[in-house]
């Protein structure tokens, strides 16, 4: 059985940081895009950084791009999310998600195209 699990969400203070962990059993995410997701309350789900599988490729959402760091660790098969400079609307449930690409550099992040996802991990922002 293959899946997904995210972990590292929580309460954090606007200003503050938090680092999203997403592990995979079942499976090697060495051929994978890898790709953090969130989804506020009323809202749809939306790409956030997505990495390509040879790490050398990221995407990122522009709300925020310069405050989250996507990075991967093939040996450890999981996947990171640094969230710095935290605001209130960063606040939703965070899902990862994974997708078998030929091209090793694609960092596409759109969500359509993810087929294996987590159950996702809340994240809150407020002071």
């Amino acid at each position: 059985q293959s899946y997904l699990v995210e972990s590292g969400g929580g309460l954090a203070q606007p200003g503050g940081s938090l680092r999203l962990s997403c592990a995979a059993s079942g499976f090697v995410l060495d051929y994978y895009t890898l790709g953090w997701f969130r989804q506020a309350p009323g809202k749809e789900r939306e790409g956030v950084a997505c990495i390509s599988s040879s790490g050398q490729s990221t995407t990122y959402a522009e709300s925020v791009k310069g405050r989250f760091t996507i990075s991967r660790d093939n040996a450890e098969n999981t996947v990171y999310l640094q969230m710095n400079s935290l605001k209130p609307e960063d606040t939703g449930v965070y899902y990862c998600a994974a997708d078998a690409r030929y091209d090793n550099q694609d960092s596409r992040c759109s969500r359509e195209a993810f087929p294996s996802w987590g159950q996702g991990t809340q994240v809150t922002v407020s002071s």
